[in-house]
């Protein structure tokens, strides 16, 4: 049986200089040598290789009231060689450690898009390939985080850029000075990997963070220059955000000190993307300590908006089963349980019968959003934690 290796608690990050080695690489590579041998002596012993591998589950996610974040519990599963319905997931386990070590030894780095393509190919002497889709590579490569207590920015990989930033804020991005108060239209791409050798802060006068759910209301935000009449910087994750977009938001509240709110949709998804960013997600629990803001507040929009808003029934989009369904799931999470003003907020939204998007308020006025709904629920403290 593979041994489990504990979980680092250093975050330092990685250098950005290509083929430098990085402050991690070291241990990185002997974890995964650590793996390697030990399966390698039980399979020379003529025994069953076997990878103990933690499980990434609800039942296995408890929540730390204390620091109001998730954690990943004990409980693991065996990943056996000999075994029908576990050998595939096994090579691939050591074949994704396998490439990923060569990575790190080579001091390169390369997309999970790439890294599904390093290990493709067919079995020799079979029609089967190693990997059907990036999402099996995918789903391994997150157990590998787990198994060998290395993040995946340690292992060399990282994910597509899928988020925005602009602001009161410069910061130095792989050596390059990158002033956000001037990205025009488009903004500053949130790249995967943030971590503080990679990026820096340099000079930020902004108060808080306003964190809108799509580029669609970042972008109408951008336009008004709302960061610069509240002296804010405001991102946006694409929907649910990625763990780079996570990261920084996390990195900014703690080092700047900067307050986080959310602008995100009125329906079951807007509900758990708050969630995730402040407790953490279920799948990356071993994650919530890097990357989940425990102080960040739900600032809208609200099932009560349809009323104190004065919007039509042009806004409503009916709920289905499953909205209904995974409402009722969100609100049966032990951080939402025993949480009065989000029970209230979620029978709301199910009495109501219809959820609604942060663009319907486009229905009152173009900018409706930036210059009355915002800085109304900012001055009033107007917020659901």
């Amino acid at each position: 049986m593979a041994k489990k290796t504990t979980r680092k608690t250093s975050r330092t990050p990685a250098s950005s200089t290509p083929g430098k080695p990085r402050s991690t690489d070291k241990a990185t590579i002997a974890n995964l040598e650590r793996l390697g041998s030990t399966v390698a002596k039980v399979s020379v012993s003529g025994k069953d290789p076997i990878v103990d591998v933690p499980t990434r589950t609800l039942s296995n996610t408890s929540f730390n009231k204390r620091k109001r974040t998730l954690e990943m519990g004990d409980a693991t599963q065996q990943r056996e060689l000999f075994n029908l319905n576990q050998a595939k997931k096994f090579m691939q386990t050591m074949l994704l450690a396998s490439g990923t070590k060569e990575l790190v030894e080579a001091g390169k780095t390369t997309s999970l898009r790439g890294m599904y393509y390093k290990c493709l190919h067919t079995i020799a002497g079979t029609k089967e390939k190693t990997l059907g889709d990036q999402s099996e590579s995918d789903a391994v490569l997150e157990d590998l985080e787990v198994m060998l207590g290395s993040l995946r920015e340690e292992l060399h990989l990282f994910a597509k850029k899928a988020g925005t930033m602009v602001g009161n804020i410069t910061v130095i991005d792989s050596g390059d000075e990158i002033d956000c108060r001037r990205m025009g239209s488009g903004g500053y791409a949130i790249p995967s990997i943030v971590e503080p050798d990679i990026l820096q802060f340099k000079k930020c006068d902004a108060k808080f963070v306003l964190h809108v759910e799509k580029n669609t209301v970042w972008s109408r935000f951008n336009e008004d220059k709302f960061w610069q009449k509240h002296n804010c910087i405001l991102t946006e994750g694409g929907g649910q955000p990625p763990r780079g977009v996570r990261r920084l938001l996390r990195r900014l509240h703690d080092e700047l000190k900067l307050p986080v709110y959310c602008l995100l949709d009125c329906d079951p998804w807007g509900h758990y993307i708050y969630s995730v960013i402040k407790q953490g997600s279920i799948n990356l629990a071993f994650e919530s300590e890097r990357m989940a803001v425990p102080d960040a507040k739900f600032l809208g929009i609200r099932a009560l908006d349809y009323d104190r808003c004065e919007l039509t029934d042009d806004v409503q989009i009916a709920l289905n089963d499953r909205d209904t369904s995974r409402a009722k799931q969100i609100a049966a999470y032990p951080w939402f349980a025993q949480n009065k003003p989000w029970q209230m907020e979620i029978a709301k939204m199910l009495k109501n019968g219809f959820k609604m998007e942060v663009e319907s308020l486009i229905t009152k006025d173009i900018s409706y959003v930036t210059e009355v709904y915002v800085p109304e629920r900012l001055r009033e403290r107007d917020w659901l934690d």
